[in-house]
């Protein structure tokens, strides 16, 4: 059965032990985590407060970036085969990865150097039974984040490192308007390794901007539905952030986004 998880950035500004509390609360049984706030408290504590509140940790966020970050490419490795360990430690078989902006490069150049980035990573992910869950972004707001955005070119690369670790973390707010999302979703099924839950009123453009689940034009219910009938039983995890939602208070979010899935998306 699929577990509904909340992503750490949907309450950006609350510490860990607010929002493992609050997700609770709310009858949210999974959490993804955010690696600043895991920092802050410790691994051991958070392990304990997990155990306490009785919630699964569904992925850690995030690893990266590779290309164009303020880390030169060889601590970017370095640092993520340390979130590979921490991820290990809490129990977390999901990790995100970013892949970093374009930076002026030749595209083809720049792929392939990522893909030896990817298969170092990858290789220390498979011995610590660790996923890598690559996130394309929506050019309108995430060019600096992705030097690729849409499902073919994320296929692409997951089939050149070919790793059995690598796969897609499927964000329904970066690539849930885009018409060719469906005809993609067949071949990307196997590689699903997380899928976030994300709405919006308008294409992305500058700052990402998400709004309440329903509230939008992402066909999340629809995606929901494609997604499981292709064999997918992960978590769906809830991932609100931006101008929309912002204004609106963490527990308003969190109450609205329990009564949606509780009531539009039963059957999940």
């Amino acid at each position: 059965m699929n577990k509904i998880s909340v992503s750490q950035l949907s309450t950006l500004r609350w510490d860990l032990e607010t929002d493992v509390d609050a997700y609770a609360s709310h009858g949210f049984g999974g959490i993804g985590l955010y690696r600043p706030k895991v920092e802050e408290f410790g691994i051991e504590r958070v392990s304990e407060m997990l155990l306490d509140y009785q919630i699964h940790p569904t992925s850690l966020s995030w690893v990266g970036p590779f290309t164009g970050g303020d880390l030169p490419t060889e601590e970017a490795i370095l640092d993520a085969k340390q979130a590979i360990l921490d991820a290990a430690s809490l129990g977390i078989d999901t990790v995100v990865v970013i892949a970093g902006g374009r930076q002026g490069h030749i595209y083809n150049h720049l792929r392939n150097f990522f893909c030896e980035a990817l298969t170092e990573v990858a290789a220390v992910a498979s011995r610590y039974g660790v996923r890598l869950a690559l996130e394309p972004f929506h050019p309108g707001c995430g060019s600096e984040w992705s030097f690729f955005s849409d499902l073919k070119a994320t296929l692409d690369i997951i089939e050149r490192v070919a790793s059995p670790a690598l796969g897609l973390n499927f964000d329904t707010y970066h690539v849930g308007m885009d018409r060719h999302t469906w005809d993609w979703l067949p071949d990307l099924a196997p590689y699903l390794h997380l899928v976030q839950l994300g709405d919006a009123r308008h294409c992305p453009h500058g700052e990402m901007n998400r709004c309440l689940l329903g509230d939008g034009h992402v066909p999340v219910r629809k995606l929901m539905e494609r997604i499981s009938d292709l064999g997918y039983q992960g978590p769906w995890e809830i991932e609100l952030l931006g101008q929309d939602v912002e204004c609106l208070g963490y527990e308003n979010i969190l109450n609205h986004s329990r009564h949606y899935l509780s009531r539009d998306l039963a059957p999940f």
